[in-house]
């Protein structure tokens, strides 16, 4: 694997986010992690009143890297290659049907399809090569197998339950199909920039055939939808990886998967090639439709399947796949709030405090620094909070449940978290997705905890098959 060219060309453009402007382009707070960014009157005289910097030598150019990889800017990238500079790899075990409704789709590109194994071999239509293992090997051996078969210089992955949608759509609307390359161009225009290695579109739901309670649910809040907001993909942020259901690589920046994962290969591969120093994009303008499943049984054991690769990715990749991440005063107030006293209070404001003061030095000549500061640290703790509940609800949940077991007090906290983190939980993505998710606050409680409990069930059973409780360790900064 090469080491990637960070000069962006002439012509690329950039676009400064606006929530990170706070009314001007002098001080830049935002990203994922959060950071500031005070840009000099040079920096400021290349920005253009809309917040729009265009390419035109190398102080552009590092001012434009600079700002995407702060996540304060994302990329409004030139024409990229050409289509057909493009083979489509697709792993694939019985599922003819998934692979006769995506070939549709995919009509006049250079495919190579890798049958896993199928009890009944893969049928494909003329002009498509299809290679066939005669036992399992995975999807990761399965996708480079066809990797090596491809000639282009651009690897799409799609597995055989997704379809390319035919113009933007997103939960709550129905995709669109067909031949077409909409997807493609705006996936394959971020590769004007030599540093990309990795793009992936936004992965939203099939109709499903017989809708019903769990389908609704998978549509609003399936595991493989990263969400309705471009980002950089990289661990510890927003983004920290992109499932392997549908990207596009560059071949000299792809390590290849790991073929001794057959759970979390993706989040190895992003995880390996962002440090690598390629950058990698979620572009949710692209857009894939996935063949959620629409049984309780089918849903719950798949989420137990993902929970097993935590201790995987663990044993890879150390402190990147912790449950919790936090600042040591972030991770104080919140024990202390879980205690519900009165001294639990004094202990988190006091930590409040703190943090809002060393945030408010760092901010000196800010403007309106004061709501700055409160901001950031209202923010980070609120964050906190959310982490900790999400992962007693998730990681954590067997210990949880023992302790509510043996106290009452321990069981009434159990509770209401439980409750707390499913209302934010349906707040936040009824607001993501604009429209009140198409399922009512006490199914999605059901099934929110029901999802939690089967991937805390697959995360414990991994952790006790390697015998290594790194998965659960929380990390504090």
């Amino acid at each position: 694997m090469n080491e990637p060219d960070t000069l962006l060309p002439k012509g690329f453009q950039v676009q400064i986010d606006p929530r990170c402007a706070g009314g001007d382009w002098r001080n830049l707070v935002g990203g994922s992690p959060t950071r500031l960014l005070r840009m000099s009157d040079r920096a400021v005289a290349m920005i253009d009143e809309s917040g729009r910097i265009a390419v035109c030598g190398n102080d552009s150019a590092g001012l434009a890297r600079t700002l995407l990889d702060a996540d304060v800017a994302h990329p409004r990238p030139m024409f990229g290659p050409h289509p057909d500079e493009v083979t489509v790899v697709i792993p694939v075990r019985d599922n003819q049907s998934g692979i006769d409704r995506l070939l549709a789709s995919l009509h006049g590109m250079p495919i190579v399809v890798v049958d896993d194994g199928s009890v009944e071999p893969i049928r494909v239509s003329e002009g498509v090569l299809v290679v066939r293992f005669d036992e399992s090997r995975g999807p990761a051996a399965a996708r480079n197998y066809g990797v090596a078969l491809a000639k282009s210089e651009f690897i799409a992955f799609l597995d055989s339950d997704v379809v390319p949608c035919n113009g933007e759509s997103g939960p709550g609307s129905t995709p669109r199909f067909g031949a077409c390359s909409e997807w493609l161009t705006a996936l394959l225009a971020h590769f004007s920039d030599p540093a990309v290695g990795l793009v992936a579109p936004r992965i939203v739901g099939l109709p499903a055939a017989r809708p019903g309670l769990v389908a609704r649910y998978e549509e609003g809040f399936s595991s493989l939808d990263m969400g309705s907001r471009e980002a950089p993909v990289r661990p510890g942020s927003r983004v920290p990886y992109v499932p392997s259901a549908a990207m596009m690589v560059r071949r000299n920046a792809f390590p290849g998967f790991d073929e001794e994962l057959r759970v979390a290969e993706d989040v190895d591969l992003c995880w390996r090639m962002s440090a690598a120093g390629w950058r990698l994009r979620f572009d949710p303008v692209a857009q894939v439709a996935h063949d959620h499943r629409a049984t309780l049984g089918a849903m719950l054991d798949r989420r137990r399947f993902y929970g097993t690769g935590a201790a995987l990715l663990a044993d890879r990749h150390e402190r990147k796949a912790a449950p919790l991440v936090m600042r040591i005063p972030t991770a104080v107030a919140v024990i202390a709030l879980l205690t519900r006293t009165w001294l639990g209070w004094v202990v988190a404001l006091v930590c409040a405090g703190y943090s809002a003061w060393t945030v408010r030095r760092r901010l000196d000549g800010l403007p309106r620094r004061d709501h700055v500061s409160a901001t950031l640290t209202a923010s980070a703790f609120g964050h906190g909070l959310l982490q900790v509940g999400g992962a007693v609800c998730r990681n954590y949940w067997p210990i949880a449940l023992l302790g509510a077991l043996l106290s009452r007090r321990l069981r009434v906290l159990f509770l209401q978290v439980a409750i707390a983190d499913a209302i934010v939980a349906w707040i936040r993505s009824a607001q993501a997705n604009r429209r009140v998710p198409a399922i009512d606050p006490v199914s999605f409680f059901v099934l929110r905890r029901l999802d939690d409990l089967a991937y805390g069930a697959g995360l414990w059973q991994g952790v006790l098959r390697d015998r290594d409780t790194t998965a659960l360790m929380p990390v504090v900064v």
